[in-house]
């Protein structure tokens, strides 16, 4: 099933997910339908607050990506629970765009590996490092269950030059082809 994806400025974007264990309700249901809306958005990666759940699970599909991260066996991953332990490397810019964020697209700073911990679909435990995009989706994708925002990671003055566009996606007034939950106005209105 398709689900809303959570709009910028809505408050679940901003909130630190809770853990969860495996009896959490309906999980792989939950699962099934993140990878189905990830597809229909065309994204590489949604996060649970992306779809208004504030918990720390995650998927990402980086085949888009293939030819770029050959080392990368499985390019297809469910993270639960993740932490990351630490970020290493040079810092490189990419230009990063978020299906809660539609529309806009800006160069973000971020280490180029990563270690990270965390849990898979069959509450296997891993403990693995990763580079280069998949590295960048991780932190992107694991930003979110953190309560953070790619625009957040932008200088003040850029945040400042979007402050128009972003007001327009707290609005509802963007158009994209999924549906999208929207911060309600003081009268209740979407």
């Amino acid at each position: 099933m398709i689900l809303p994806v959570t709009a910028y400025g809505h408050p679940v974007l901003k909130k630190v997910g809770e853990e969860i264990d495996k009896d959490y309700p309906n999980l792989d249901k939950l699962i099934s339908d993140m990878w189905d809306t990830m597809y229909k958005t065309e994204g590489v990666g949604l996060a649970a607050p992306q779809i208004n759940l504030s918990i720390r699970l995650f998927v990402i599909d980086a085949t888009p990506y293939e030819e770029e991260i050959p080392e990368v066996e499985n390019k297809k991953k469910i993270f639960i629970n993740a932490k990351i332990v630490e970020e290493e490397g040079d810092e490189w810019f990419f230009q990063e765009g978020c299906l809660s964020v539609p529309k806009i697209n800006e160069d973000v700073s971020r280490k180029s590996r990563v270690h990270i911990q965390y849990y898979d679909e069959n509450w296997e435990f891993h403990d693995e490092w990763y580079d280069g995009i998949f590295a960048r989706i991780i932190q992107h994708e694991y930003d979110h269950t953190q309560g953070i925002v790619f625009v957040d990671r932008l200088s003040a003055m850029k945040r400042t030059l979007l402050k128009r566009k972003l007001t327009d996606i707290i609005k509802g007034k963007v158009d994209v082809d999924y549906k999208m939950i929207f911060l309600k106005n003081k009268k209740g209105k979407k």
